[in-house]
């Protein structure tokens, strides 16, 4: 069953779902928050070095001054622990995809270059950003989830989509009745924010 506080992955879930039930707003997303998360990956490959490893031969010849333990790396490794005490079954596969951006980050902005990393950064984030604030007000008609609880919001994106995917393909479910319970509190939640706001009108 569910977890308490900071790791309810049903609280997390309705949340996030409350702000992100159309369709189209979905697909946007499940096509933009990873590249963003990518994105902003390959730009902490320029912070400063936490634990120098390049001489202990770690990883494979030709990759140990490539991949440092930085900040993205400890941004990665956050986002997948987080994951993994929400649900360990998709929380592992999310940790292995956070691993992976790191990793595919870092041998980009290596070859890149800061002068050039950069730029395809502020592009990709530019171009996602905007797909993602279109699926809001042209689809979803309603603010995105950051305008309210920016942390959560952040925090949630990569595994929302996964979790979209994994239930929409695999019909995967943390636990037995987990979408049928997110569901209802999304809907209370959709409900009372469509109350709030016509009575503001």
């Amino acid at each position: 069953m569910g977890k308490a506080g900071l790791f309810d992955l049903e609280n997390h879930f309705a949340f996030y779902g409350a702000y992100h039930s159309n369709p189209v707003n979905i697909l946007i997303h499940t096509l933009f928050v990873w590249p963003i998360f990518f994105t902003g990956l390959a730009l902490f490959y320029f912070t400063p070095t936490i634990v120098d490893l390049s001489q202990s031969g770690i990883f494979p010849s030709g990759f140990n001054h490539v991949l440092v333990f930085n900040y993205g790396f400890l941004f990665a490794i956050f986002y997948g622990l987080f994951y993994v005490i929400l649900d360990k079954k998709a929380g592992s596969l999310a940790a292995l995809l956070c691993l992976a951006c790191w990793v595919g980050a870092s041998l980009l902005a290596a070859n890149l270059g800061y002068s050039l990393s950069w730029k395809v950064v502020l592009a990709v984030q530019l171009f996602c950003w905007t797909g993602q604030f279109i699926g809001h007000g042209v689809f979803e008609k309603r603010a995105p989830a950051l305008l309210d609880n920016l942390v959560q919001a952040f925090l949630m994106a990569p595994f929302f989509v996964l979790l979209e995917v994994l239930q929409s393909v695999f019909g995967y479910e943390p636990y037995p009745g987990f979408h049928a319970r997110v569901e209802a509190k999304i809907e209370a939640e959709i409900k009372e924010w469509k109350d709030k706001k016509q009575k503001m009108i």
